[in-house]
């Protein structure tokens, strides 16, 4: 797999609470210079990503990190997100309310976000290291039906990322339809190569252009 594919395929990422703009600025750059799928943004950079450059689709996050939030605060933020100018939004599951065993609640909380992105893209991150085996594949077929377009495996700021094993089970469990994003401990290109061959459609990653800069240097 080239590396224009790996790229093409990388939400180019940049969550940490002490990001600044500059480096926000910075990391768009990259990715319109490494053609990125996108940058995955916190919500407070997105109306200035987005005004410093109007061609770079520009991805943010719901509900982030923890998903604990309250429906009604996930479709404000939701919302605030769009009018900014997001193209894509990732949302945080209530990882609570799955322990608790109310999946109609997270299906219903999801179908509201979905329908305050409206046409933007939805991905939900359903934290899987936190999940037990039976939990992931009851969320496959939630997120299958929810009408979101990816199901997403973690937040990265959990304690666990993206794992081989989750993307074999999501690719076996999902709908045809639903896409797959492997995000959180993607260290390597061999990494990143390998979730796509096993399904991922898209990667969440703050490494990948770093690591295709450092091995064009050499």
């Amino acid at each position: 797999m080239n590396r224009t594919e790996i790229l093409s395929k990388t939400d180019h990422t940049l969550l940490a609470p002490q990001a600044t703009w500059e480096e926000v600025e910075a990391l768009c750059k990259e990715a319109l210079a490494y053609h990125t799928a996108s940058v995955c943004i916190s919500p407070c950079y997105v109306l200035p990503a987005k005004k410093a450059f109007p061609d770079l689709t520009v991805c943010t996050v719901i509900g982030f990190p923890s998903g604990a939030h309250t429906t009604a605060c996930k479709v404000m933020e939701t919302k605030d997100a769009i009018a900014n100018g997001a193209d894509e939004v990732d949302m945080v599951i209530n990882v609570g309310f799955v322990k608790d065993g109310r999946f109609d609640a997270v299906l219903d909380e999801i179908r509201q976000v979905k329908a305050a992105a409206g046409s933007r893209i939805l991905k939900v991150i359903i934290e899987t290291c936190l999940l037990t085996e039976d939990e992931k594949i009851r969320l496959c077929d939630i997120v299958s039906r929810s009408g979101a377009d990816f199901i997403k495996t973690s937040t990265g700021f959990s304690k666990g990322g993206a794992t081989p094993e989750d993307i074999r089970l999501m690719r076996k469990y999902c709908a045809p339809g639903l896409k797959i994003k492997a995000a959180g401990g993607i260290s390597t290109l061999a990494d990143a190569e390998e979730f796509l061959k096993l399904g991922a459609d898209r990667l969440g990653s703050s490494r990948i252009v770093r690591l295709i800069r450092e091995e064009e240097s050499v």
